[in-house]
């Protein structure tokens, strides 16, 4: 098992923190909402041989007041790794991860030497996701970040998960708890202003990796098919057993797509 280091370095929009693994090529990692770089650590454990593996703590860099864009994340990012003196990387998320790194994309391309879009979609919020998301601000103001994790624990694991494998859910939440109500607010407000990247899928001309959950509700399949078809030099894998948090739920059968993934595309 990998050692993982929880390291922070000064950024040029501010102090920046992530979690890291392994020596050698760079893989980025960006979490999913309302999650942290946590959520990151079977893959940080399971690194390849000559990888090394950074997870960004998404809202280290969050002021703590003001309207967030994605872009906004996606600059952090960049800053963070030109302070690491990164030119060059694998860069995936999963869910509002793989949002980032759509805008990441469109903002430096030529930092990506492959990608890895997980559970994640190209659209913008519908109007009837914007308005969710805005119920889900005043919700985290009136409530705080443990009435989040009651409405989305459901949504992002499998009713079996859920039903049979109370560790994970109670770790799960334990996550989401560990978040302060601006970073939920911060990445909210972010989500639900996000631009279209649909059009930006056929200019990706590097590998990219398309994982999701057989069981994801929240970008479903259907959706991570479309990508893949759009996507000239993807792969798709899916994951039995698994919804929208699938490095989580499959953590072994994710971190083997990525390794596989590395050996033969990058």
């Amino acid at each position: 098992m990998t050692d993982i280091t929880r390291r922070t370095i000064d950024t040029a929009r501010g102090p920046m923190t992530w979690l890291e693994a392994g020596a050698g090529w760079p893989l980025v990692l960006l979490h999913a909402f309302p999650l942290t770089a946590e959520m990151w650590r079977p893959q940080l454990e399971r690194v390849p041989a000559d990888w090394r593996f950074m997870a960004p703590e998404l809202s280290s860099a969050v002021p703590a007041s003001g309207e967030r864009t994605i872009d906004d994340y996606a600059a952090d990012v960049g800053a963070l790794l030109d302070a690491l003196k990164v030119d060059e990387a694998v860069i995936g998320g999963l869910s509002m991860g793989g949002y980032i790194a759509f805008a990441l994309f469109r903002r430096s391309p030529e930092l990506f030497s492959g990608m890895i879009l997980a559970d994640t979609r190209p659209q913008a919020d519908s109007p009837q996701g914007r308005d969710g998301r805005a119920k889900m601000r005043e919700l985290v103001a009136r409530e705080g970040v443990g009435a989040i994790a009651d409405q989305m624990l459901p949504r992002l694991l499998s009713k079996q998960t859920m039903a049979e494998r109370p560790e994970l859910v109670r770790r799960v939440r334990e996550i989401i708890e560990s978040n302060s109500p601006r970073g939920v607010d911060a990445a909210l407000d972010a989500m639900m202003t996000r631009p279209d990247s649909t059009p930006d899928l056929p200019r990706m001309s590097c590998a990219t990796l398309v994982i999701v959950g057989e069981e994801d509700a929240v970008t479903p399949p259907t959706e991570a098919d479309a990508m893949h078809q759009a996507i000239e030099r993807s792969v798709l894998v899916p994951l039995a057993g698994a919804a929208h948090l699938s490095s989580l739920e499959q953590p072994d059968a994710f971190s083997r797509a990525i390794a596989d993934f590395l050996l033969s595309h990058i």
